[in-house]
């Protein structure tokens, strides 16, 4: 039923690829553009946090044999073309591993191209940036004292103007790196691997790996594989186990 959504809001539904950005036919939830790659990043990302929580934590046992599951299916649909790019992308991240920085140390935000590496895994996150219309934006409460006040700068000043300006110009003499994104998935190859996982489209599925991730961080921060402060009563638990 969830497919026929996707279809029905399809512009063209015999396209071969779906276009990303296009409505699902769910509220709010576009298609996504690299579908595969950011599900092989959040199931490693997840598998790698959850070595932080005891091996005999039913939390963990079920969240990885889960997760594992998904993961053996993602990685079982190749897109077309995926061997080659492979290459020229080890060849790229090879030549300038500087210019695939995690974070922007300035801002602490994630760069438009990040390299993460996960159990020996590589993989290149990409985050454009949102247009945001200013008409939505909210005041922050700074107030505005008009132009910059004339007059000559004191040494701190013109040391700090002139360190910006060398800053700038070598940001702007750094070449841009050619990257190009990971092969599509076809749509055949999308419907595949949404009756695999069998979890609604496969932008529900980015969604709930999202979730998943942020969520292991509080389960770890909680230690939920500890006992209660307060032990439950005897057979409190009992109308809720299974007896069928």
């Amino acid at each position: 039923m969830r497919a026929t959504f996707r279809l029905l809001a399809s512009v063209r539904p015999t396209a071969r690829y779906l276009e990303p950005g296009q409505p699902t036919g769910i509220t709010g939830l576009p298609t996504h553009n690299a579908p595969r790659s950011m599900l092989l990043y959040l199931y490693n990302a997840t598998l790698e946090k959850l070595k932080a929580v005891p091996e005999h934590s039913v939390y963990r046992q079920s969240v990885e044999a889960v997760t594992k599951q998904r993961l053996a299916h993602v990685e079982s649909v190749v897109p077309p073309g995926y061997k080659e790019w492979v290459a020229k992308a080890k060849e790229i991240l090879k030549q300038e591993p500087e210019k695939f920085r995690t974070t922007n140390t300035a801002t602490n935000e994630m760069l438009g191209a990040a390299k993460v590496e996960r159990d020996g895994q590589v993989f290149v996150v990409r985050q454009l940036p949102s247009e945001v219309d200013m008409r939505y934006q909210q005041w922050d409460g700074e107030v505005n004292d008009g132009p910059e006040l004339e007059g000559s700068r004191t040494q701190e000043e013109m040391e700090w103007h002139v360190k910006t300006q060398f800053e700038r110009a070598e940001a702007l003499e750094q070449k841009e790196v050619e990257w190009e994104p990971e092969p599509q998935l076809t749509a055949e190859q999308i419907a595949e691997l949404e009756n695999k996982i069998g979890a609604g489209l496969i932008e529900e599925v980015i969604q709930v790996a999202e979730g998943e991730l942020k969520l292991t961080d509080t389960m770890i921060e909680s230690k939920v594989w500890e006992p209660l402060e307060e032990p439950a009563a005897e057979g409190q638990w009992v109308a809720f186990e299974r007896t069928a």
